[in-house]
């Protein structure tokens, strides 16, 4: 019997009892309806080939190859590798990989013109301790700010690349480097629920269009203390054959990036849009 248990009135659904290579439809429906209310969706217990992770994907949108090209898996480019290879030849960690997504809160995709509608995760080995993966409300953040500061974004758009200011590139391909930015609303309305989100990325972001530099940056700042508002974040602890679905339309998530070195924290992610040929 299928068992749904909310895990904050935010953020964070864990179902079990149910196996995603016989999920009808009108199961797939209620995860469906209920991942739209709860930004994020965790499925427990799972045994999946790469077949049948490709498959479940596939019902909640279209599969995008991340930019990433070093870290695609070999043979099927839409699934990347977390946490292989993390040792470089010479024995040292390799910090780009160890705490990949652990820099900071941020929304996946926000440098494509389409960003990602969501990630999904498969936990294919998990470290004895640490390596959790943390999540937040957009919705909350933007319900947090005040109405003078809503007024003043309720046109603004923020200009995004995937290294942002810092121009943290280390796992991109040389010739992609240096792609142009995309532009998104800082006050984004979500596609299905009609709810406003603060959608903002401080890693990616570059700066906010019609600002001055400084004013930029100070309001950058300003957006950044607004994030992460108490009582609106959910912590997953993984466990194999966790999978884990989160909305970047209205959720952050970042990695914990606490696990020890020695063990093996490895995933297949996936990134999905709403529609093909939109990157």
């Amino acid at each position: 019997m299928i068992d749904i248990r909310r895990m904050t009135p935010q953020v964070g659904t864990i179902v079990e009892g149910i196996d995603l290579r016989k999920l009808d439809d009108a199961t797939f429906t209620t995860l469906y309806r209920t991942w739209l209310e709860c930004n994020v969706l965790v499925v427990r217990g799972q045994e999946l080939q790469i077949g049948d992770f490709l498959d479940y994907s596939r019902r909640f949108g279209w599969l995008e190859p991340h930019p990433s090209k070093s870290t695609r898996h070999p043979d099927c480019p839409e699934v990347t590798l977390l946490g292989v290879n993390k040792f470089r030849p010479d024995g040292q960690l390799d910090m780009a990989v160890y705490r990949r997504g652990a820099e900071g809160w941020h929304t996946d995709g926000a440098y494509d013109q389409e960003p990602f509608k969501a990630t999904q995760l498969y936990a294919l080995a998990i470290p004895s301790r640490g390596g959790d993966t943390l999540f937040a409300s957009m919705y909350a953040a933007y319900d947090a700010l005040p109405e003078r500061l809503k007024q003043r974004l309720g046109t603004l758009k923020g200009a995004y690349v995937y290294g942002g200011r810092r121009k943290k590139t280390a796992l991109l391909n040389p010739e992609d480097r240096n792609k142009n930015p995309a532009f998104h609303p800082i006050i984004r309305t979500h596609s299905e629920t009609g709810r406003k989100a603060l959608y903002f990325d401080p890693g990616k972001i570059l700066r906010i269009e019609g600002l001055d530099p400084e004013e930029s940056d100070a309001l950058i700042d300003e957006l950044t203390g607004y994030m992460i508002q108490p009582g609106t974040e959910y912590r997953h602890q993984w466990r194999k054959g966790d999978v884990v679905i989160w909305d970047n339309r209205c959720s952050y998530h970042k990695a914990a990036g606490d696990y020890p070195p020695e063990e093996d924290r490895i995933h297949w992610r996936v990134s999905i849009k709403e529609r093909a040929g939109t990157h």
